[in-house]
């Protein structure tokens, strides 16, 4: 027996995930009706197609800016992309706007974890490392690398939980649209500014 796939189901699939509309509907046919296996498809095969796309030039794109809070902060994001055909849509510059807020409300430090300095990895965990100071040894080990883990996902913008879904990170976002869009898309960098700091 076979799941009949309605229009509703595709729809809120996209809506989940803003994966395209033939993509939901294949993930769902392959998952009998499954919304939760559909997004494991989906996530696997943007994972997939972003890999392939990680390695290309990413040289064109946008500076974003947005100033939040009645002028108390402000951000700058650069997002790049291969072309300026994909630098020129605006469901492109959304998520360049998107990043902004992120930046914004989430404060992170750091793109992702190559761009975090070994000095701050060091001292974290000489603290997570302090922390975890009386037990097992083997058992240190796991309390750290949670520990560092979690810190990753604080202060890191790709593992942060993105603020407008929080079933997704910022990585996982960007993946989505790199499979959709069909470009790789990088965030070189950002800075924030806030008020007195």
């Amino acid at each position: 027996m076979t799941t009949e796939i309605s229009a509703k189901m595709v729809n809120d699939l996209r809506g989940r995930t803003g994966a395209g509309l033939m993509d939901c509907k294949r993930a769902l046919v392959e998952s009998k009706g499954n919304e939760e296996e559909a997004i494991t498809i989906l996530k696997k095969k943007g994972m997939a197609t972003a890999e392939k796309k990680a390695g290309r030039d990413a040289k064109e794109g946008v500076v974003e800016s947005y100033i939040h809070l009645g002028g108390k902060i402000g951000v700058l994001v650069e997002l790049n992309c291969e072309t300026d055909f994909v630098a020129k849509n605006e469901e492109f510059r959304q998520v360049a706007r998107d990043l902004c807020m992120q930046i914004a409300a989430a404060n992170p430090l750091y793109v992702d974890r190559a761009s975090v300095p070994s000095e701050a990895i060091e001292k974290e965990k000489e603290i997570a490392v302090a922390q975890a100071a009386g037990k097992p040894a083997q058992a240190i080990e796991k309390i750290v690398e949670g520990k560092m883990d979690k810190w990753y996902s604080q202060f890191c913008l790709l593992e942060q939980v993105f603020v407008k879904n929080q079933e997704q990170t910022v990585k996982e976002l960007l993946t989505g649209k790199i499979s959709k869009m069909g470009e790789n898309i990088v965030v070189r960098r950002f800075a924030r500014f806030q008020l007195g700091e």
